[in-house]
Parts: C-alpha cells; sequence; structure tokens
C-alpha cells in the first residue's frame, strides 16, 4: 500500500509516494523519480550500496518558491536582491550559526521576487530568506 504525503525540503516543496513501510528497502517516488530510501534504525551495511539520495539540487523540477532558513543565526551576507537571476547552487547568503558560516545555496534555477532578510539580522529555523517568481 502507497501513501502520499507533502514534504519540505530545503524550503522546496516535494509531493512523496511511499510505498510499504514494511518493506526495506523503503521505495519512495519523487516526480516521478523512485529512490530506495532506508530509515536510520534500518542503515546499510557499509559494503552494501546506498540507497540514491535525493538532493535539492537535482530535483529542478520541484515546486520550490522559497529557500528557507534551515536552523537558526544570524545573517553575515546577502548574495542576491529582487530580479536577480539565480543558478542551482549559487549562494544565496551566508548564515552564521554555533560559530560556523554557513552558505545557503538555491537548489534550482529562477528569479528573485524577494529578499527577507539583510545583513545583521538573526533568523530562526524555518524563516523564508528568499522567494522566486
Amino acid at each position: 500500500m502507497t501513501k502520499k504525503v507533502s514534504v519540505i525540503v530545503e524550503g522546496c516543496k516535494y509531493m512523496v509516494e511511499v510505498g510499504d513501510l514494511g518493506e526495506r528497502p523503503i521505495k519512495a517516488t519523487i516526480n516521478q523519480r523512485t529512490y530506495l530510501v532506508q530509515v536510520p534504525s534500518q542503515a546499510a551495511p557499509a559494503a552494501a550500496e546506498p540507497a540514491e539520495r535525493v538532493s535539492a539540487a537535482s530535483a529542478q523540477d520541484v515546486d520550490c518558491i522559497t529557500i528557507t532558513a534551515p536552523m537558526p543565526g544570524d545573517i553575515l551576507e546577502v548574495k542576491v536582491k529582487l530580479g536577480d537571476a539565480v543558478h542551482p547552487g549559487d549562494i544565496i547568503c551566508v548564515l552564521e550559526a554555533m560559530k560556523m558560516r554557513n552558505m545557503i545555496r538555491t537548489p534550482r534555477s529562477g528569479v528573485i521576487a524577494s529578499v527577507e532578510i539583510a545583513a545583521g539580522q538573526a533568523v530562526e529555523y524555518g524563516a523564508v530568506l528568499v522567494s522566486f517568481e
């Protein structure tokens, strides 16, 4: 039996169809591509071939309309402005969390419709950083 769920990964919304949770590995379908996934308690042995991993950067046909903060922290730099064209992997901003600089990158191509942050601003987990047209 399969179940459809909506998930948000790095600010991008995905519709995921999950197969039988009793099977190992579990089959998950995202954007008509099927992946073999494992839950942490079912980690594969080192010699086993790893399940294919979904990364936002490789899923160009997702409905990603915002990029959100993956953790709380302080915005050190904003690298984009309204109307900028961006491509997968471009840096949106630099977020400092726990004394580490984190480059927040875009998972898709698009045009920046709004920038919701400024340098020096503190953000919470899940805060919208930018949105796309």
